[in-house]
């Protein structure tokens, strides 16, 4: 039998009342420590299934950036394109001059390739592979091209210029395989161009108000530029900027219509003083 000691010292049997208490406090600790390792096994659980989770999301991304994931969707148009030739295009600059590289690797002067014809001129890496970069832009030029073709007197007087950004790697021998995927069989004139190095690009950049950045080679010399914005640059038949397409405008039947107003423009006879 146990015994406690009372308030007066005295010895006595240990009470039945206590003894169903400690009894009901070890009851309630043994089921708070079920509770507690339930939980625990939960929070394992819960842990081993959202690392697995992580890793699935991760190959999976993996997978897809390796994959060639295509052209993205141009932005849904929040309005209704004007009507070619009810409104007019600003003159915003005139394009500088520079001397580049065709595909064959032959001299060219920028200004043959800006004047004569109206004239859409992007800038590009063969490599590119941001959905919502050089693809989208000529995946929908190659769209407005089959817009042009359509109207052969139109057509003519349009021009696309591409320049690259990575005059390193887009020598105009690879200028002239990545041009393969776009020529076909089309009569259309599309350009692609380079420089011989990166300090020819720069000024060109500077003149289209191309932010860039950049890269350097172990030697410190420049060897490419980096995070150029994408942007396409309309220009009319005298060499002169009209309109600067973002992501948002770069849209066949915006380009379209522009180029037919442009078109219409030159076909006004002008009065003196007109520009």
């Amino acid at each position: 039998m146990e015994f406690q000691r009372s308030e007066s010292g005295r010895v006595a049997p240990w009470r039945w009342p206590d003894i169903h208490e400690r009894r009901s406090r070890a009851e309630r600790r043994s089921r708070y420590h079920v509770r507690e390792d339930v939980a625990a096994s939960f929070a394992r659980a819960f842990a081993r299934a959202f690392v697995i989770a992580v890793i699935a999301w991760l190959v999976v991304g993996i997978a897809h950036a390796a994959a060639d994931v295509g052209p993205g969707s141009a932005p849904r148009m929040e309005f209704t394109p004007l009507r070619a030739g009810t409104y007019r295009l600003q003159s915003i600059q005139p394009v500088g001059e520079a001397t580049l590289l065709d595909e064959r690797g032959k001299p060219v002067k920028l200004s043959s390739l800006t004047q004569g014809k109206v004239t859409l001129l992007t800038f590009f890496y063969t490599y590119c592979v941001d959905p919502l970069g050089c693809p989208f832009l000529h995946e929908t030029l190659t769209q407005l091209r089959t817009r042009l073709v359509a109207d052969p007197a139109l057509a003519k007087n349009v021009r696309f210029v591409g320049i690259s950004c990575d005059p390193t790697h887009d020598t105009p021998d690879v200028l002239a395989q990545f041009a393969t995927s776009f020529h076909g069989n089309s009569p259309f004139e599309w350009r692609f161009l380079t420089t011989p190095a990166v300090p020819a690009l720069l000024p060109v950049l500077t003149d289209f108000g191309q932010d860039v950045s950049v890269e350097v080679d172990a030697r410190g010399r420049p060897s490419r530029t980096l995070h150029h914005m994408l942007k396409a640059f309309l220009i009319d038949t005298r060499g002169t900027v009209r309109e600067i397409y973002t992501v948002a405008f770069l849209q066949p039947e915006v380009m379209l219509n522009d180029i037919r107003t442009l078109q219409m423009e030159q076909l006004k006879p002008r009065t003196a003083g007109s520009p």
